[in-house]
């Protein structure tokens, strides 16, 4: 696969997956504003932003780090979803939803972190 639309193709999923945060944790409960509500979305605009700044870099060693990153913060948020649902912050639908979307970049993401 050509690199440049697997990488537009996974920044697309990453970007979707920011903005459905966004608007999940909208209606999140007003005491979890700087709780989890804020942690969750800082640890989904990591994984693109990560992702972009290490897609960036020309050192493979420098460009690997920040990808690692990118993961890392992916499986954060993975985490926090999970929490969201269980105190049901989440629908079914839309953990569901979320949940698969972050399977699917973590599946990508892990792809190229193999081949690095």
């Amino acid at each position: 696969m050509d690199r440049e639309p697997f990488h537009e193709q996974l920044k697309k999923k990453m970007d979707t997956y920011a903005h459905a945060v966004y608007a999940e944790t909208r209606v999140f409960p007003k005491e979890e504003m700087f709780g989890v509500t804020s942690q969750l979305r800082r640890a989904t605009l990591s994984v693109i932003l990560n992702y972009i700044e290490g897609y960036a870099r020309i050192r493979s060693k420098v460009h690997k780090n920040f990808l690692e990153i990118s993961y890392g913060s992916l499986q954060e948020s993975k985490y926090l979803l999970d929490f969201s649902a269980e105190e049901n912050y989440l629908t079914k639908e839309s953990y569901s939803k979320m949940a698969k979307l972050a399977d699917d970049i973590g599946a990508m993401l892990w792809g190229v972190l193999r081949k690095l």
